[in-house]
């Protein structure tokens, strides 16, 4: 999607502190973190919002979880805890129409959140 932020992200047209990335996915630092470690993972194809996953990116949301949970361990948070979040659409504050998990960790969070 040409206007999508995170797209151009994933396509290097736009800097980012990139952690990670392969063919399908690309991680980076959270412009505005909310804990020590804040990362967005999410994939290099355009899907608006979790409501829009088809049957055939089921191994693509996999793969999501997977990468955030390797860059939980590395960044050091996986012992103690860390939080994936998907927020979908406005109420829930997604403000990137681009599908992306949100990997915080490194402070203890509250439930219920926000």
């Amino acid at each position: 999607m040409s206007d999508c932020l995170f797209c151009k992200i994933a396509a290097k047209q736009i800097p980012a502190r990139i952690v990670y990335e392969d063919p399908d996915v690309v991680a980076f630092e959270d412009i505005e973190p909310q804990a020590p470690v804040h990362l967005l993972v999410v994939p290099r194809k355009h899907v608006a919002t979790a409501n829009d996953l088809a049957p055939e990116d089921d191994a693509l949301a996999g793969k999501l979880l997977r990468i955030a949970a390797a860059l939980a361990k590395e960044r050091g948070v996986a012992e103690r805890g860390w939080r994936a979040t998907v927020n979908v659409n406005r109420d829930a504050h997604q403000l990137v129409f681009h599908l992306h998990l949100h990997v915080m960790g490194g402070r203890v969070f509250g439930w219920p959140p926000g």
